[in-house]
């Protein structure tokens, strides 16, 4: 499987960005996805995932009530909506997907495949 992110840029404080994610290779319904982001000399943190089964999403407590991931598996795309972004935001984004059940979503050792990443740069 391969993962091909786009859509990062340079904004303001308070804009919005849509993250896209397209992947290829296999059928993208039998996976689940998630985004990373690693600032400029800080480790790679989780951002966002979905769960395996219910449906249900999770996000790191810092992005909350300001981004949303979604799929389209018509399209094979998982996008990230960022809105009210900050300059903390700042990062290169990572989407990610994984091909089995785990009992964390938020560590990155879970995921199999990884994009190349897209960078987000947010001014004050």
């Amino acid at each position: 499987v391969q993962l091909q992110a786009s859509g990062g840029g340079l904004v303001q404080a308070g804009d919005s960005l849509r993250l896209s994610c397209v992947a290829s290779g296999r059928t993208f319904s039998n996976y689940r996805v998630g985004w990373f982001r690693q600032a400029p000399g800080k480790e790679r943190e989780f951002v966002a995932a979905e769960s395996w089964s219910s449906g249900r999403t999770y996000y790191t407590d810092s992005v909350k009530g300001r981004f949303t991931i979604s799929r389209d598996n018509a399209k094979n795309t998982m996008y990230l909506q960022m809105n009210s972004l900050k300059p903390e935001d700042t990062a290169v984004y990572y989407c990610t997907a994984r091909t089995r059940s785990t009992v964390s979503v938020s560590e990155a050792s879970v995921y199999d495949y990884w994009g190349q990443g897209t960078l987000v740069t947010v001014s004050s």
